[in-house]
């Protein structure tokens, strides 16, 4: 019996990509945990929908699986979800992250504590390397937050493509590792089908201090199953 793993699930191309490769490497991955904000109804970085997340697992054909915490009580609530997950049979933790060691330290740590194997796809891997790989594969993704030290409001609420990677400035990463925008993913070879989206506008969140000057945001909304052509 294959061992059953888990994704460490933000909605985004990085969590997209490594989903897609622990696949193909033949991993069993049934659930998807994504971490939502104090009101529960949106994701902690991104911004992007519980249900939006929701639909995504259901054409991923996978289970959802939420946390809502601050970045306080984060650690904390994240690892009663994994024991969580363990009590189930969960055994390995699937995670997007490329090369940042802090990152990496922790999601072992945590998992250490569940008594789970963190598995990392991306590590490593050259970043413009793999988002030439996203792309080829067939996903397609919007981004939907950027951060307003790193980019100006036309670069939220497009396509994540080539043309929006040629357009970065030589200073900003192209697979925004650093937290210089994030995505949302509605397609792709391991999606039944696409996630129906639509725009509710571009808002402006004036970060404290410490976080940085603005975050601008791309709301997006489900559309309901019965409203999909």
């Amino acid at each position: 019996m294959l061992t059953q793993s888990m994704a460490s699930w933000s909605g985004g191309k990085d969590s997209c990509l490594a989903l897609w490769r622990a696949q193909k490497a033949g991993a069993n991955i049934t659930h998807l945990l994504t971490a939502l904000d104090e009101s529960g109804m949106k994701t902690r970085s991104h911004g992007v929908t519980k249900d939006l997340i929701c639909a995504q697992g259901e054409s991923l054909g996978m289970r959802n699986t939420f946390i809502s915490a601050s970045w306080q009580e984060y650690e904390k609530h994240f690892i009663n979800q994994l024991k969580q997950l363990h009590a189930l049979g969960i055994r390995e933790a699937i995670f997007g992250d490329i090369d940042l060691i802090a990152h990496r330290e922790w999601e072992e740590f945590v998992c250490m504590k569940a008594s789970l194997t963190a598995v990392l796809p991306l590590w490593n891997e050259d970043r413009l390397a793999m988002v030439h790989e996203f792309l080829r594969a067939g996903f397609k993704a919007w981004v939907v937050c950027v951060d307003g030290s790193s980019l100006d409001d036309s670069f939220v609420g497009v396509e994540f493509n080539q043309e929006f990677i040629n357009r970065l400035p030589p200073n900003v990463d192209a697979c925004g590792e650093n937290g210089e925008f994030h995505t949302f993913v509605f397609d792709g070879p391991n999606f039944r089908h696409p996630v129906k989206w639509e725009s509710l506008g571009k808002k402006t969140y004036a970060s404290p201090k410490e976080y940085g000057e603005k975050t601008y945001y791309f709301d997006l909304l489900g559309v309901p199953a019965s409203r999909a052509p």
